[in-house]
């Protein structure tokens, strides 16, 4: 991290740290009330990928541009401002969940919060990105796109297809691979005919750009521009690298990675380093650090305890949201 990228005010930088470890707190518990079998089903972890999810979706206007996501889907929603309470009773289970409990880890879904999902099938949420940036294209709402999705979903046939589409219509909409180096148990280099991803975009004549998934400023940096430059109806694709510290979901052994591989990527924590050099800069204290921790452990008990207290939704609720 460099200081003459700080070019933001010292709340926005003190926020995207806050979000951060709001995301952390929240899967850590998650994944403890996995451990505890409180949460059922899958359960797919974004610890490690923070600053991907904290520093894009900073810059964008929430009034008018709109996230969508793959599984791993918990990091995004709560930087889209998903109240924690919401997302732990939809992993629980419960009618008080963002999805009234009916989604899942890999269904969250708030639209107030113009975030859209959340997708369980690989790479299915991309040509829905697309249709949402055409709709925004349409109404000439002048909102953007952000489309997340994993390294294990950039060679599905439909990526393909919309990032033709795309620069076809110049659609305002922003690609983001997070590149977490395993697609499951599979190295995304043994899978991957070109091991940089953002040189693809020159294929459909859209911008590439390749960013440190683990450094919060220079993501928000790249994704700050590329928003720019969608907002003028130019597409681009943003390979961010990053790194998961648990398994692909909470079954998986991980037997495919050494602890070695994964702690020298511990070494190189994102909020640990954004936090050390916001220190650095005179931005942030011992004591304001120790306050963010509190509060969010905090916030994390309280979304446990309600998810807890809440009811189990109502049979007939089977049958509502259903068009037929």
């Amino acid at each position: 991290m460099k200081s003459e990228v700080i070019a933001y005010p010292k709340d926005e930088l003190l926020s995207m740290l806050r979000t951060m470890q709001r995301i952390r707190m929240f899967e850590e518990k998650a994944g403890m009330m996995y451990g505890q079998r409180k949460i059922g089903g899958f359960c797919h972890l974004y610890t490690g990928q923070e600053a991907v999810a904290a520093g894009a979706i900073s810059v964008l206007d929430l009034t008018k541009d709109y996230v969508l996501t793959a599984y791993r889907d918990h990091g995004h929603a709560i930087a889209c401002g998903m109240d924690p309470k919401k997302a732990m009773a939809e992993l629980f289970g419960k009618v008080t969940g963002c999805s009234r409990g009916k989604g899942g880890s890999m269904h969250f879904f708030d639209a107030s919060r113009h975030f859209l999902g959340g997708n369980g099938i690989v790479g299915a949420q991309i040509p829905v990105a697309t249709g949402v940036a055409f709709a925004q294209q349409y109404q000439g709402s002048d909102g953007v796109t952000l489309c997340f999705f994993g390294d294990g979903a950039f060679h599905q046939g439909a990526l393909h297809e919309s990032f033709n589409l795309a620069r076809i219509w110049n659609l305002p909409i922003v690609y983001i691979v997070e590149n977490n180096q395993w697609g499951m148990g599979t190295s995304w280099k043994k899978v991957s005919a070109v091991h940089d991803f953002s040189r693809t975009a020159e294929a459909y004549g859209m911008a590439g750009y390749a960013c440190e998934g683990m450094d919060v400023l220079e993501v928000r940096r790249i994704v700050d521009m590329a928003v720019a430059e969608a907002r003028k109806g130019n597409p681009s694709l943003i390979e961010a690298r990053t790194y998961r510290y648990k398994g692909h979901s909470m079954s998986d052994p991980q037997k495919y990675r050494t602890r070695e591989e994964i702690d020298a990527y511990r070494a190189r924590d994102a909020i640990a380093l954004f936090r050390a050099f916001l220190e650095k800069e005179g931005i942030l204290d011992e004591s304001a650090w120790r306050q963010i921790e509190e509060d969010t452990a905090r916030e994390m008990d309280e979304a446990v305890r309600f998810a807890e207290e809440s009811p189990e939704p109502a049979l007939l609720e089977l049958y509502a949201d259903i068009i037929v």
